[in-house]
């Protein structure tokens, strides 16, 4: 196995200029926010949905803005308010008096890119029209069902401190979000170049520096990255240890978790782990990679009690009790 990881590692050392470019791009307009940079890279390697949380004036708009700027795909905005329709996100069928004929208007989801800004702010009529769009990749308008764009990813945002006016989502459509980022605030050294940047006025534009066809070649690369029987054992082992954490030697936690994580969380941290390596420019998986994504692929699967959250714990803090807790390989 040894020569195919030899291999690996040099197409994916042939495709850091690729990545080096992008990073670069992104720095003209997104000052720190580094782990930020890096999970929108790993849901573009891994073709999974991201689900971005912060307080207002972080940048995530811009980042997932500037991601689709930089590469030379096709992109949309779709700002999620309380009146917006499915139709006007799928599209919807009219009729054309000329050629007395129905004919299909396709809606902004028919995109590589869409960003659902503000995403809890839509009705629940608008987010399930999104379910059958991320899982599997396909629209039905009227009788007819309607491919999406091979390369498709949405990327949404929502605030997580205003609660007035929005509708939380439903489990089921959280669960298609391959990761849940929370964006913190940046450090002051990192405030101090924005301020700069803002009281100067030097707003810049981010060019297109990859194509779709180089995106896809980078995927297929991903997929190819060696990921061990023991770490797949370990990632196993994580999540079970979600569900039934007694059985894991977690018997403290037990009365904490309610619903532990889906199977979509084993296969999102295998394909995560494999994006983890390819931008650390390695051709394997190593259990460092797995710790690195789990918890934004899992924060938003495991569902924690009352008695939980009466005593203010968070998903990251039992999280952080299962990754201590199983042994690594």
């Amino acid at each position: 196995m040894q020569v195919d990881v030899h291999q690996i590692k040099d197409r994916v050392a042939d495709k850091a200029n690729l990545v080096h470019r992008l990073r670069t791009e992104l720095g003209k307009v997104i000052v720190g926010q580094e782990e930020m940079i890096d999970r929108l890279l790993v849901g573009l390697l891994s073709n999974g949905h991201i689900l971005l949380e912060g307080v207002p004036g972080l940048a995530k708009t811009t980042a997932i803005k500037s991601l689709a700027q930089a590469l030379s795909t096709k992109f949309q905005r779709i700002q999620f308010t309380p009146d917006l329709l499915p139709a006007d996100l799928i599209g919807t069928m009219i009729y054309v008096p000329a050629e007395s004929r129905f004919m299909t208007r396709k809606g902004p989801i028919f995109s590589n890119f869409v960003l659902a800004d503000e995403i809890n702010r839509a009705p629940s009529k608008v987010q399930s029209a999104l379910l059958e769009a991320m899982q599997e990749r396909q629209v039905t308008i009227g009788d007819e069902t309607y491919p999406l764009e091979g390369l498709f990813l949405v990327m949404a945002t929502q605030n997580p401190i205003e609660q007035e006016g929005t509708y939380p989502l439903p489990e089921a459509q959280v669960d298609r979000f391959m990761l849940k980022v929370k964006i913190t605030y940046p450090k002051p050294d990192e405030e101090r170049k924005v301020l700069d940047l803002a009281m100067n006025g030097m707003g810049r534009e981010v060019e297109p520096v990859i194509s779709a066809s180089e995106i896809e070649e980078m995927q297929d690369i991903v997929k190819m990255i060696y990921i061990d029987d023991q770490v797949k054992s370990y990632i196993l082992n994580l999540v079970q240890a979600t569900r039934d954490p007694a059985a894991s030697g977690m018997r403290d936690l037990a009365p904490l978790i309610d619903f532990g994580a889906s199977p979509r969380a084993s296969i999102y941290m295998g394909i995560g782990s494999r994006a983890i390596a390819f931008l650390n420019g390695r051709g394997y998986v190593t259990p460092q990679d797995v710790k690195d994504i789990a918890y934004d692929v899992m924060r938003h699967r495991v569902i924690l009690t009352y008695e939980a959250e009466a005593e203010q714990m968070t998903p990251e803090d039992v999280l952080g009790k299962i990754l201590e807790a199983v042994p690594v390989p």
